[in-house]
């Protein structure tokens, strides 16, 4: 019995190695969202670009929008940004941004610096808007339904690719 002792410690060891090596092969980019298909946050944020007006959850209902989540000081938005002002200009749907973490004339001189693809860009200077969408870091970007159901979340930099083949099958479907 005595000789068997050692196979505890083996056997634990071959299944903390197996969960390991599986962790290891996932994309960290596919966090799953506990979100994804349940209402969208609640949120009323004045506008980037005019502190006197809000912007609320219930404005937004009734169409099909995309929350992209940007700041003037992530390097990574710069990567997405032109890509975010052309698809913009396909009229698909509106985008709405989460200025995140951010001052607001820093975004203000980004936006006209590198373009503006929102419809309006949302001011979410201490993050707590981010932080209810369950934002890991920036950006990130939310496909929101008619009824205001979160029914798709990006993280990073969007790509050709993820438009093509995530975004634009999901608003047909969602009928856009």
């Amino acid at each position: 019995m005595k000789r068997l002792g050692f196979l505890i410690p083996l056997g634990a060891f071959v299944a903390l190695a197996a969960i390991l090596a599986i962790g290891l092969k996932r994309d960290p980019r596919e966090v799953p969202s506990p979100l994804i298909d349940h209402p969208a946050p609640a949120f009323a944020l004045t506008r980037l670009d005019d502190a006197t007006t809000t912007i609320a959850l219930g404005d937004l209902r009734g169409k099909v929008w995309m929350l992209n989540v940007w700041a003037s000081w992530c390097v990574a938005c710069r990567e997405e940004h032109a890509l975010l002002v052309d698809f913009s200009k396909q009229g698909l749907l509106p985008i709405y941004g989460l200025n995140y973490k951010d001052q607001r004339g820093d975004g203000l001189s980004w936006l006209a610096r590198m373009g503006n693809p929102y419809q309006a860009s949302l001011f979410d200077g201490e993050g707590r808007v981010g932080i209810d969408f369950g934002v890991y870091g920036v950006p990130e970007t939310f496909i929101i339904d008619k009824s205001g159901t979160i029914r798709m979340k990006h993280i990073g930099p969007l790509t050709p690719d993820v438009i093509a083949t995530e975004i634009v099958p999901l608003l047909k479907k969602l009928d856009a």
